[in-house]
């Protein structure tokens, strides 16, 4: 896959649709690759030309020193665009992905057309969640990446979507698996110190927050709060947990779809 050279090292990123349409970027939840939005692609890429990248410390970009903020993973996402001439899109992000569109939101509205904001909050868990969670990978290395995708099958899917469609989880949290255990801490310190809740008066830019009524890592809760502090904001449910783009399948496509197109 094509590369695009930062200071410190390089995005991974893949282009999909045709040259002209505007721009979709695509961003990814904590502790996968842009394969995650495989099933939305299609979709997406007869409409837009979609740009999906691998967050730093993830797949096959550039595995810095951390600790990460989502400030410089919000501008990641600008110097990727300005790398390939893209001055303006429109952004959806899951969880993580949901918080750097939150900061482009707020930091660069000029540069975006609408803003999907997915299965995500303005805070994401305590501080102590995450500085446990940082200490196990870093002490337990590629060992404990393997056990926290087995923890995980239960905060990103319904029991019964992950006993009916293996074939669907299965892909999605092997890629947990793979992660390099530094840049998933890395990432993890991002998320942790990230908390929009006294700014998102400021986003501007039409927008689309995605929920699941079974997510308990960011729920409902969290999505009516943006929805009612983010001017004009539109807010969708799906009967799934934290990971809805697979799990909710061709119900999420279309609302995001009809969202970006009206």
């Amino acid at each position: 896959m094509p590369t695009v050279q930062l200071a410190d090292g390089a995005l991974n990123y893949q282009i999909d649709g045709p040259a002209g349409a505007p721009v979709l970027v695509l961003s990814n939840s904590l502790g996968t690759e842009l394969r995650m939005w495989d099933a939305q692609v299609p979709a997406f890429a007869g409409h837009f030309r979609v740009l999906r990248y691998d967050t730093r410390g993830h797949g096959g970009s550039l595995v810095s020193q951390g600790p990460y903020n989502v400030e410089q993973l919000g501008r990641d996402v600008l110097a990727l665009t300005d790398a390939l001439d893209i001055r303006r899109f429109s952004f959806c992000g899951l969880s993580m992905g949901g918080l750097i569109g939150q900061w482009l939101g707020i930091n660069a509205g000029e540069r975006l057309h609408k803003l999907v904001l997915c299965n995500t909050a303005a805070k994401i868990a305590s501080d102590e969640v995450w500085n446990g969670r940082i200490d196990t990978v870093l002490k337990g290395g590629r060992q404990a990446m393997r056990d926290l995708r087995d923890a995980t099958i239960a905060r990103w899917f319904t029991a019964e979507f992950a006993a009916a469609r293996p074939d669907k989880v299965e892909p999605v949290v092997g890629m947990l698996a793979l992660t390099s255990p530094e840049g998933y801490a890395a990432n993890c310190a991002a998320v942790r110190d990230a908390d929009f809740r006294e700014r998102l008066g400021v986003v501007a830019v039409p927008t689309l927050i995605v929920c699941g009524t079974r997510d308990a890592v960011t729920t409902p809760e969290h999505g009516r709060f943006m929805q009612e502090n983010i001017p004009g904001a539109e807010l969708v449910e799906f009967p799934v947990a934290h990971l809805s783009n697979v799990e909710a399948g061709e119900a999420f496509t279309e609302a995001v779809l009809d969202f970006l197109r009206k």
